[in-house]
């Protein structure tokens, strides 16, 4: 197996050639470039493993760019946001649209090269995994085609709605916690809280069209099971 490539977004040089360096010293392969455009560009028609994209650009800015490359069918893409943001409704946003992790500036390279290593795991793990189709009454999830239908209507998820949803449905009947649902689908890196997992969950459910949680059922001081 070939050496995992990486692309570094940055508009500060020092951090680029920083995380450049240590990513190299751990045999990755290392792109870098310094504003929203390139990135795109370079995401699509580059084979990169995984993204690691500071929110504040140039330009199109880091949430515009994972927006971007997630409409433009890049899903399964991981993408690590890194920015001197630290408020809550920035992480929220970011991971709503698909980020697959959030780390602060400033970091130490051990925490982000952890982190690089762990969200290569975890796509690994997703995709040794995955079954193709998961039909839960008139719910089908395409994993391959990143697609949810219930009575043959497309339904749109963000990634990380998509990522709940399949994990619930793959165990039909069972109680997942909110920290098994955190740690499993965000990790345990994530340094977020539950509410997290119950906002997806409210997003998730208005989308199915199960309000009333006929479907994904609140299991009260616990978590959620798919019926």
């Amino acid at each position: 197996m070939g050496k995992k490539k990486v692309l570094v977004v940055d508009d500060e040089h020092h951090i680029l050639e920083l995380i450049q360096f240590n990513l190299e010293a751990e045999d990755f392969d290392v792109t870098t470039c310094d504003n929203g455009e390139d990135a795109v560009r370079i995401a699509n028609n580059e084979d990169i493993d995984l993204m690691i994209l500071d929110l504040m650009l140039p330009g199109i800015g880091g949430l515009e760019v994972c927006r971007l490359l997630r409409e433009e069918g890049k899903h399964n893409l991981p993408i690590i946001m890194l920015t001197a943001k630290g408020e809550e409704r920035d992480k929220i946003t970011g991971l709503d649209i698909g980020a697959d992790d959030y780390i602060t500036k400033p970091f130490s390279i051990g925490e982000l090269i952890a982190r690089v290593k762990a969200v290569l795991r975890r796509a690994m793990d997703k995709y040794d995994n995955d079954k193709s189709i998961i039909k839960v009454k008139d719910i089908t999830i395409d994993i391959e085609k990143h697609e949810v239908r219930r009575n043959n209507e497309t339904i749109e998820l963000t990634l990380k709605e998509f990522q709940l949803l399949k994990m619930l449905a793959q165990n039909r009947g069972k109680v997942l916690s909110r920290d098994v649902i955190l740690d499993k689908i965000w990790g345990y890196e994530y340094f977020g809280d539950t509410r997290t997992v119950d906002v997806h969950i409210r997003h998730l459910r208005k989308k199915i069209g199960d309000d009333k949680g006929l479907l994904i059922e609140t299991v009260r001081g616990v978590g959620y099971k798919m019926k």
